[in-house]
């Protein structure tokens, strides 16, 4: 919990003016969207087997419920502030190893499945793509959506990393361990060409893990900061270029000094806010910005 109340502390000194707003505690009609009504109740009421919260990595608790509701909430908000400003953020967030009926990797709902769902049922969208650049895939994102050809799933990991099982997204980029700037950049452009070359998505989540970066104590890559700074720039521009909204979940990070994984977050939202001014520049402005 240490990364987020230090990322908390931080943000306004890399972005001046961020509005933050607190996480809603959604109820369990919003949660089934993506989740068994069983295990919704089961980690509501407490039910979880010894085994069951084994697998998720952390024991049950009454504030471990409500801060998995809320960060899921989270998401939620950052979704819908995205339409009015382009880009938002939720500075947790990106539980993508939640199943539907079962969490697993610190993850107990899965906030990104559940967002996409949900702004389709309020009619904002009708198409969403989810962009996982977290190190790890998104294996409970890929199974939930698995037959949902409304929502795009686009994973860039670590082939060798864990989960050791994958499961099969829309898109998944398999990378070899100790990976470094160039070839990633290159292999997350092609991914991106692919994803829009197949679907037009009307709002792109996306997962900003920390954890390619070459500090990280679970990632295996060795993307540095500003290869990190790249991989950000290139997801927001070629949304932007489309003008699709972006909702950002800061997703893993686990950096053998933590403020290295803080750095890689506050540069994330940094350059988010940077996407943000541009989404509500005038148009001249903009357009002489950009030549």
């Amino acid at each position: 919990m240490q990364k987020y109340r230090l990322l908390r502390e931080r943000a306004d000194g890399v972005a001046p003016g961020l509005d933050f707003v607190e996480a809603p505690d959604i109820g369990n009609g919003v949660l089934a969207l993506a989740h068994h009504p069983d295990y919704i109740r089961r980690v509501s009421e407490g039910e979880l087997s010894a085994a069951e919260q084994k697998r998720i990595g952390f024991p049950w608790s009454p504030g471990m419920v409500e801060r998995s509701r809320r960060s899921t909430g989270a998401t939620i908000g950052a979704c819908r502030a995205a339409f009015d400003d382009g880009v938002a953020l939720n500075l947790a967030g990106g539980t993508h190893h939640a199943h539907a009926a079962h969490g697993e990797g610190f993850c107990v709902f899965n906030d990104a499945a559940i967002a996409a769902r949900l702004m389709q049922a309020e009619r904002r969208v009708s198409r969403v793509a989810v962009v996982d650049l977290d190190v790890h895939q998104g294996n409970g994102t890929a199974e939930i959506l698995a037959r949902d050809d409304s929502v795009f799933t686009l994973s860039l990991h670590g082939e060798r990393n864990y989960p050791f099982v994958k499961a099969v997204s829309d898109l998944d980029v398999g990378l070899p361990d100790d990976i470094a700037d160039a070839a990633y950049l290159v292999a997350l452009s092609a991914a991106l060409a692919t994803l829009f070359a197949s679907f037009s998505p009307q709002l792109i989540i996306f997962l900003a893990g920390a954890d390619p970066h070459e500090g990280d104590r679970l990632g295996r890559m060795k993307l540095t900061l500003d290869g990190l700074a790249q991989r950000d720039r290139m997801v927001l521009e070629a949304a932007h270029q489309r003008r699709i909204p972006v909702a950002i979940s800061m997703a893993g990070g686990y950096g053998r000094d933590i403020d290295d994984t803080i750095r890689v977050h506050l540069q994330t939202i940094a350059i988010a806010a940077e996407y943000a001014a541009r989404w509500t520049m005038p148009p001249a402005m903009l357009a002489t910005m950009t030549q």
